[in-house]
């Protein structure tokens, strides 16, 4: 016997598993990924336990059946880190009112693993012609980590996937890219009084910044995608600082910003054009420029409608695919050939957010979506 659906979720809730760029807010997977390879072992799944960057993290595939092509179930067993002051109830507790299910990561979205392994457990290794394989990876909401780890494994092999991330069960088969960069500046302090007696970085600073704008509307209008809601690419400054006084000229100044890309552009070529624009545009002024690759990527996602795994979910669900600017994990199952669709229960909208919820309703369509799905790509006919 496995736990129920509730209770499932209500553990993997229990689980801290945030994952950031700064460690005092990282906890590592650990605790929930052995949580789910002891689910999948007591249903007769064979389990791995990939180690990513350090003692703490670990991708968990389990697979049940054997074959060639199979189905992913896809999700990131990690979340984001928290505002404990903002939020109504413990974000560790899973606490039901009003019809929907109140804890960090419900909605993103360890809610998905937990109904992909109740419906998985309907079925036995002997039932299946290809096999079902239940994916839970780290360090989505960071580093990407989980995802490269798989890509450089390459032992990953299935004919198509899923990844659960909240999208209101509305087929998702393109999406944008991103990138996070920064550039820093360095030149010379001085006295403010006379510009020669140093070299100031924010003067450079403001031709880099414009460079930046002037890419930012040549890629407007180069690139357009109709099927997005934000038909462009766009590039966003988040950051700038430089300097500490007025009287003082700047020694070091530095922007960051993020690029998203639309998934007919290559991400690395986008990336050198840009800097090297920069270069080009800093050349004559001894500054020194350092770029700071803050977040070196994923590229876009491009599952053509007419592939196998985009028209179930259109035929299961009665929803056109659709396009969006959010980033997922999908370019990398894309690369080892696995054809990828983004489908799951709740709303981009409540991720990342306080009091994060899943609604009760949306569970149901959820598991018969991928029971079809499993009935469709993994059941043996007759």
């Amino acid at each position: 016997m496995h736990p129920s659906v509730e209770e499932m979720i209500r553990e993997l809730i229990a689980c801290p598993s945030m994952s950031s760029v700064s460690p005092a807010f990282d906890t590592g997977n650990r605790e929930v990924s052995e949580k789910l390879a002891e689910w999948l072992e007591d249903l007769g799944f064979e389990v791995r336990l990939m180690p990513v960057e350090g003692e703490d993290k670990f991708n968990v595939i389990g697979t049940l059946g054997r074959g060639n092509g199979g189905l992913v179930l896809s999700g990131h067993t990690d979340t984001v880190p928290f505002d404990q002051d903002r939020w109504n109830s413990d974000p560790f507790t899973l606490t039901e009112r009003d019809g929907k299910l109140y804890g960090l990561g419900t909605c993103d979205m360890k809610a998905f693993l937990a109904l992909a392994i109740e419906v998985a457990s309907r079925y036995r290794a002997e039932d299946l012609a290809e096999p079902i394989i239940i994916l839970g990876t780290a360090d989505e909401e960071s580093s990407m980590a989980g995802g490269k780890a798989l890509v450089a494994d390459h032992s990953l092999r299935a004919r198509c996937a899923i990844i659960g991330e909240p999208t209101r069960l509305t087929p998702v088969h393109l999406h944008k890219g991103i990138f996070m960069e920064g550039v820093r500046l360095k030149g010379r302090s001085g006295h403010s009084s006379d510009p020669k007696l140093g070299n100031n970085a924010i003067d450079g600073l403001h031709r880099a910044i414009a460079e930046l704008m002037a890419f930012r509307e040549e890629m407007a209008r180069q690139y357009h995608n109709a099927a997005f809601h934000v038909s462009s690419p766009t590039l966003n400054l988040g950051h700038v600082h430089g300097g500490d006084n007025p009287n003082r000229i700047c020694p070091e100044a530095e922007v960051h910003f993020d690029l998203r890309t639309l998934p007919e552009q290559d991400l690395d070529a986008t990336r050198e054009a840009l800097r090297e624009r920069i270069r080009e545009s800093l050349a004559d002024s001894g500054l020194g420029i350092e770029f700071l690759p803050l977040f070196e990527g994923v590229g876009g996602l491009n599952t053509p409608e007419d592939a196998a795994i985009v028209q179930a979910v259109t035929e299961l669900t009665g929803r056109e695919p659709e396009a969006v600017a959010f980033s997922t994990e999908g370019p990398f199952l894309q690369e080892l050939g696995i054809d990828t669709v983004i489908i799951g229960p709740g709303d981009i909208a409540q991720a990342h957010q306080p009091d994060e919820y899943l609604a009760i309703d949306t569970l149901q369509p959820t598991l018969d979506l991928i029971d079809g799905l499993i009935r469709r790509f993994c059941l043996k006919s007759g």
